[in-house]
């Protein structure tokens, strides 16, 4: 789908919930007659290394977060006030104190949106950029998905020799998905194969007896007994038939990776969170998603490309019932700690600068508020905020209606994020192209990049 004609395909249900209050007046015409710019000169910038991605499973108010609407009656604009940030006229809403402080080093997003309301549609699209077969949350991973962002850099690292005795690519704690039973497609490798899947932790890194499985010499094997198993597979393996299949040559590449990573023993040592003092845990927050972002930083430190944690588990920001008080009491919190805490520890290290940091959701919710004192989905316009990485902060691109239901000027779709992520990368997108299942050659991305970001 072109970026430069936006499509929004919302469900009359999602439409009715969005109030009469003529929020449906910008048509596609007119999002179209907006467009979204491209800068063929931010392509390819190079200044980031890795990124790590923060991600809201379950989608949280951009309305009561990013993008506060003090002007709307109350049925839009909701509880929260606005506070002032340390960038005059950039506003948020008051659960973000600590984000205000550091709005300098932010650049948020208010304008992004795409056609998917369901979860799992949702976030397959915010992390591949691409729409689903159907918008829908009963989908799981197939061999023949189109691979997501994540995923997708983990591929271009390997593809360039990788080789830093630590998994390219984790996600933490937990996948996508909802409600754990529907993992989400697009995270792993799909056509590209699984030896491009995530490492993902699939475990809690706050948890007392947390230890990371499989990364590294069980107890009783020295480094020289495995030197000695490994001698004897390979000339048992020599000895054998061979078998000439796409299956074994993966498997032949997993037992070499495998086999790098406990030799050295990095990958061990990054996820070892114990290394780290108990003031710096703290200081993240002794959280699932406060171990979460420190995890990263050590992953992101020890030559890891992209991290995505998973602020869930599942669709923990499903706030359909309660919004504001889940938001004010349970959600926020412990997300705005973690994520200060990081771009703060990253900036002290030196790590800042090279390391771009994303936070999003799969989408917005819904601008009016229910009769459970909620928001339902709404992918027509919500917010995603980018730090670190060559990206300029201190500013606001792009801009919602005034109820917060669809871009009222420069839309973004999540293919534009992606775009520029390759880019802060130093990748230029137009010139790479993968396989998919049947053999055709799929564009990195359809996106353009966000010239404003650099």
């Amino acid at each position: 789908m072109p970026t430069s004609v936006p499509e929004i395909r919302l469900s009359r249900r999602s439409l009715l919930h969005a109030g009469g209050m003529g929020m449906l007046g910008l048509g596609l015409n007119q999002l179209a007659a907006l467009g979204a710019s491209s800068n063929n000169s931010s392509i390819g910038l190079g200044k980031a290394k890795s990124v790590i991605m923060i991600f809201n499973g379950g989608a949280p108010s951009h309305i009561d977060l990013w993008d506060p609407k003090p002007d709307g009656p109350s049925e839009i604009r909701g509880e929260f006030k606005t506070i002032r940030s340390n960038v005059p006229g950039i506003h948020v809403t008051e659960l973000l104190p600590q984000m205000a402080k550091r709005m300098d080093k932010l650049a948020v997003i208010r304008s992004v949106h795409h056609g998917h309301s369901s979860h799992n549609g949702g976030m397959h699209w915010a992390t591949t950029g691409r729409p689903y077969r159907v918008d829908s949350t009963l989908i799981t991973p197939s061999p023949t998905d189109l691979p997501g962002v994540g995923t997708l850099v983990g591929w271009l690292a390997q593809r360039d020799g990788f080789s830093k005795g630590v998994p390219p690519y984790v996600i933490t704690p937990f996948p996508h998905c909802d409600s754990k039973v529907y993992l989400t497609p697009g995270q792993f490798g799909g056509c590209l194969g699984t030896r491009f899947d995530p490492y993902v932790l699939d475990d809690d890194p706050n948890a007392a007896a947390f230890r990371v499985r499989n990364m590294g010499l069980d107890a009783s094997l020295t480094p020289a007994r495995l030197q000695e198993r490994l001698a004897l597979l390979n000339q048992m393996s020599a000895a054998a038939r061979p078998i000439a299949t796409t299956q074994t040559a993966q498997m032949d590449i997993f037992n070499e990776q495998a086999t790098a990573m406990l030799q050295s023993g990095k990958a061990a040592n990054a996820f070892d969170l114990t290394k780290e003092p108990d003031k710096v845990r703290e200081r993240y927050g002794r959280h699932s998603w406060g171990q979460s972002h420190l995890l990263a930083r050590r992953l992101i430190e020890s030559g890891t490309r992209f991290v995505t944690t998973v602020n869930g588990p599942s669709i923990t920001w499903d706030t359909h019932k309660d919004n504001f008080n889940g938001l004010k009491n349970k959600l926020v919190p412990p997300m705005e700690q973690a994520y200060s805490a990081l771009l703060d520890d990253l900036e002290e290290r030196g790590l800042l600068e090279s390391t771009l940091v994303v936070w999003m959701g799969e989408f917005g919710r819904t601008p009016k508020i229910n009769n459970d004192a909620g928001r339902d989905h709404w992918p027509g316009c919500y917010s995603v905020v980018l730090a670190g990485g060559g990206v300029r902060g201190g500013q606001v691109i792009g801009s919602s209606d005034a109820s917060g239901a669809f871009p009222k000027d420069r839309p973004v779709t999540p293919a534009d994020i992606h775009a520029s992520i390759y880019s802060a990368l130093g990748y230029d997108y137009r010139e790479i192209s993968y396989q998919s299942a049947d053999g055709r050659p799929v564009a990195l991305t359809e996106g353009s990049t966000i010239s404003e970001l650099f």
